[in-house]
């Protein structure tokens, strides 16, 4: 009984480091005082759990307020220094290796581009082992405190292509069929190449849900419930989001929208299926139909110059009449898109769809009114009145600043204390569990 009683009162502590953490860190600075009917904990709890994370070295003073006839209430956050973190985006055209304070202000980045090996996962394993060393040692020498190799690193976030999952073993795969990885086991290669403690946890995840979380918590998804983030590259995924709950995860979900069909029978996807979304709204698919109707595409361009010099045919502005041909291929795809959208709208009501990724952020400017018009059409009028359709807000680094809050939702959820084993849950994700109870406490910033 005594043994429950402890176990009782120790998670009722950690849960109660996690709200005040949270607390500061979305709705910040805040004195001693507001935090109470903030978090709804007594005046007694509040000072506990403060005395402890300032202790630990998580929070620091920052400035006062004049209070109502007494004295000035000192502000408190969330210390920058106090811990590290690490994002890295697998992503279609380059790896990006970013390392960050607890704001999440860039330390450092390091980048490696994807060029004739393709997704070969040991080339992979490399880019992201010499981009660490590279963010770790520049992060290092930038900073007075302890280095990430001597335990100032809280975890280090990895965001892929593909659907992230369990071996009957336990150990993370990943299972990216448009890049041929087939249970690819990622989280074991990268302890074994990574120079970091061998304690470090790992946290793998999709990186159309990586893009989603930073939206949901920085960026254009702030303060709905109810969301879907699009991420457009050289294929196709989102994040759906319904009621503070991140959807999907292993096994696929939503993150696959991508391989939705849209055309029975219709052009033959990079996953070897026909029809599907991405083979039309994908960066890599758009160029080929775009070759395929006539359209010059750059010789031995770069998907992202290539998807330029598109916009460009399309949209001169220098006073020159506008390619018919890319203007068509545009206007087509902002159609699939926008039907693309409406699968979305009427699956799970959404408040505000987001459009992000390298591709849909170039793209965005130009397709974006039509692909509002279509996913209006072909929707149901009911949930169809209540989204909003828009750009992300975060930019070609979201994917990189999701995959760092993938170690950080956990260590507030463990109420500041950093995780020092590899992470497993019964669902088979290796994403982290109860990132959204962190959303669900989130102010503005």
């Amino acid at each position: 009984m005594a043994e429950r009683g402890s176990r009782t009162v120790r998670d009722l502590r950690v849960g109660n480091r996690a709200t005040v953490l949270q607390r500061l860190y979305f709705g910040g600075p805040m004195s001693r005082q507001a935090l109470g009917p903030a978090t709804g904990l007594s005046s007694g709890s509040v000072s506990n759990v403060v005395a402890e994370l300032t202790a630990d070295g998580l929070l620091e003073e920052a400035g006062s307020v004049e209070s109502d006839g007494g004295r000035p209430r000192t502000l408190l956050r969330v210390a920058p220094a106090s811990g590290r973190l690490i994002g890295v985006d697998v992503g279609e055209t380059r790896v990006r290796v970013e390392a960050f304070d607890l704001a999440l202000t860039e330390l450092a980045r390091a980048e490696r581009p994807l060029n004739g090996s393709g997704h070969d996962v040991e080339v992979i394993v490399r880019h992201i082992r010499d981009g660490v060393a590279e963010v770790a040692q520049r992060a290092d020498a930038a900073s007075d405190g302890p280095g990430l190799a001597q335990g100032s690193l809280i975890g280090v976030g990895v965001g892929v292509p593909g659907i992230v999952d369990l071996d009957e073993h336990g150990a993370t795969v990943v299972h990216g069929q448009t890049i041929g990885w087939d249970a690819v086991p990622l989280e074991a290669m990268l302890r074994a190449a990574v120079e970091l403690p061998a304690d470090t946890p790992y946290f793998v995840d999709n990186g159309a849900r990586a893009l989603g979380q930073a939206e949901m918590w920085f960026g254009g998804g702030r303060g709905a419930r109810d969301a879907a983030i699009v991420l457009i590259g050289s294929g196709v995924g989102a994040c759906v989001v319904t009621g503070g709950v991140i959807h999907g995860g292993a096994r696929g979900g939503p993150a696959e929208w991508g391989h939705l069909t849209v055309s029975i029978r219709g052009r033959r996807c990079r996953c070897g299926a026909r029809g599907c979304l991405e083979a039309y709204a994908g960066a890599e698919a758009l160029l080929e139909r775009w070759q395929e109707a006539g359209g010059r595409v750059p010789p031995d361009a770069d998907e992202e110059t290539a998807v330029s010099a598109l916009l460009a045919a399309a949209d001169p502005g220098d006073g020159t009449e506008p390619d018919p041909v890319a203007a068509a291929v545009l206007d087509e795809t902002a159609e699939y898109l926008g039907a693309g959208i409406s699968d979305l709208v009427n699956l799970f009501g959404p408040e505000r769809v987001l459009v992000g990724g390298w591709a849909g952020l170039q793209l965005g400017p130009r397709l974006l009114p039509a692909v509002r018009e279509y996913a209006d059409a072909y929707s149901l009028r009911h949930p169809a009145a209540r989204v909003r359709v828009d750009l992300g807000q975060l930019g070609p680094d979201a994917v990189t600043v999701g995959a760092a809050t993938l170690p950080l939702a956990d260590f507030f959820t463990r109420g500041g204390r950093r995780r020092t084993a590899p992470l497993r849950t019964e669902s088979g994700t290796a994403a982290v569990p109860g990132w959204h109870s962190v959303l669900e406490g989130r102010g503005a910033r």
